[in-house]
């Protein structure tokens, strides 16, 4: 098992995952190579909770333009972790 602190990057905040927060779901930008259950493991650990259910999704990079020259931003992995009924993340209360 791979350090919980590699695993996640950053959590996702945006007016659409506060939304999710109400339901217990809280969204996160993980490593590329990490799977389900290295995430799962992860949450667990770093945050003291129990978690129910881990959902991944590869976000693709966007075309941007600068001038002439166009190009992409890199793409990446994220996250949704569903968290048992009445427990928090302190890191999303902030």
């Amino acid at each position: 098992m791979r350090n919980p602190h590699e695993v996640l990057v950053k959590p996702v905040i945006t007016e659409r995952t506060t939304g999710l927060m109400e339901e217990n779901k809280y969204t996160f930008k993980v490593d590329k190579n990490a799977n389900k259950i290295e995430i799962k493991h992860a949450v667990e650990t770093i945050f003291k909770v129990d978690v129910i259910e881990v959902r991944t999704m590869n976000v693709k990079g966007k075309l941007k333009r600068q001038g002439r020259t166009s190009g992409m931003t890199p793409g990446w992995k994220k996250a949704i972790v569903t968290v048992k009924a009445g427990q928090r993340l302190p890191i999303f209360e902030e």
